[in-house]
């Protein structure tokens, strides 16, 4: 069973519920120093954290004096403009008197639904953590429009969890895990310590929980299940108003946990492999080796750039034999990868004008 004392890369979801005060609109100070704790104890121990959290439109709702009732999308985005500063800065304090440094990264759909901005993203992710900082990621509410919104933050998270690799997802929420049906209207509801699959049987007893500033019901709870675990990220459910919720949840408070479906990395291979290449990359002898070996793609190596494709799209890679080794995302469209192939790092900035991006692909987004 998981248990986050084993985790190297974490996700936690906070909902607004927990961070902003239904009755006051104000912020929860004292809970969050509190969280601000469990990440330095997460960070001391090796543990990589990000943080996804809900909670800048109930926090600028109540600065402007908008209603408690639905929002227009308009004013949705006009709260969202004024809360996500006070949320960062809350954040950033809580977080600073642990010596931690915070990171605001706003997100919509399409950053995980088109490739370039997946691996921007990703990119972006990957620099924060291996320089300490802790990103805070939220929804871009204040341009996202319905169509290019995820809606709610459990789906985001999960996302954020398989895009950043992660092996542990927690959702902080308003309850202790996920139940055969509404505790609140069904005495004789269960809860489910830890599910294996997502069954149609499971999927059934999904009701909607959804409770005052939070917008996740439990169907979407468990639409993030299914995306965590396919991308082999374990998911935790557990009620977060406590102080100290990940603490807690350590020491054995209830929650249920939905088992990944394989490693992360993986998953990801897997999922990388089973693309269609838009084009290839033929790599002479050395190259080949080194690709063999774990090494990541080097412009010095390509011998022959062949098809059209742009940046994040997947480009297969041949020895000169023609024999295929593999397939991965690079990281330049086939234009500047023809510019640039044969040449050694530090000759690419004068050829295309822009700092490198670093290898043509590199050895997290290719499967050998």
């Amino acid at each position: 069973m998981a248990t986050v004392r084993s985790a190297k890369r974490l996700v936690i979801k906070i909902g607004s519920s927990l961070l902003v005060d239904p009755g006051t609109g104000g912020l929860r100070a004292e809970w969050l120093a509190s969280l601000a704790v469990d990440v330095a104890d997460l960070r001391a121990r090796g543990t990589d954290v990000i943080l996804v959290s809900s909670g800048s439109i109930a926090l600028g709702r109540g600065v402007l004096g908008l209603p408690a009732t639905a929002l227009t999308l308009e004013q949705s985005q006009a709260a969202a403009a004024v809360g996500q500063i006070r949320l960062a800065r809350a954040y950033d304090e809580a977080l600073a008197q642990r010596a931690l440094v915070s990171a605001q990264v706003l997100v919509t759909l399409e950053d995980s639904a088109d490739r370039r901005r997946y691996l921007n993203a990703r990119a972006t992710l990957e620099q924060l953590l291996r320089l300490g900082a802790v990103p805070i990621v939220n929804e871009n509410d204040t341009v996202a429009t319905d169509e290019i919104r995820y809606g709610d933050n459990d789906r985001m998270a999960a996302q954020v969890a398989v895009t950043a690799g992660a092996d542990q997802l927690i959702l902080l929420s308003d309850v202790d895990g996920f139940y055969s049906a509404n505790p609140a209207e069904d005495a004789g509801a269960h809860r489910f310590d830890v599910i294996e699959t997502i069954t149609p049987e499971i999927e059934a007893m999904a009701g909607d929980a959804g409770s005052g500033l939070s917008k996740g019901g439990m169907k979407t709870k468990l639409m993030a299940a299914r995306t965590a675990t396919a991308g082999g990220c374990d998911m935790a459910i557990t009620h977060g108003a406590v102080l100290h919720p990940v603490r807690a949840l350590e020491e054995g408070a209830p929650a249920t946990w939905f088992l990944a479906q394989g490693d992360p990395q993986q998953k990801r291979k897997a999922w990388i492999a089973a693309m269609k290449p838009k084009g290839r990359f033929t790599v002479d002898a050395g190259a080949a080796g080194a690709l063999t070996r774990g090494s990541s793609l080097l412009p010095a190596g390509v011998a022959q750039v062949a098809g059209r494709f742009g940046r994040g799209d997947p480009v297969e890679m041949a020895d000169e034999t023609g024999h295929v080794l593999g397939q991965g995302l690079t990281r330049y469209d086939s234009q500047d990868a023809e510019r640039i192939r044969r040449l050694r790092s530090d000759q690419i900035e004068a050829a295309l004008g822009y700092p490198a991006r670093g290898p043509l692909i590199h050895r997290d987004d290719m499967a050998i």
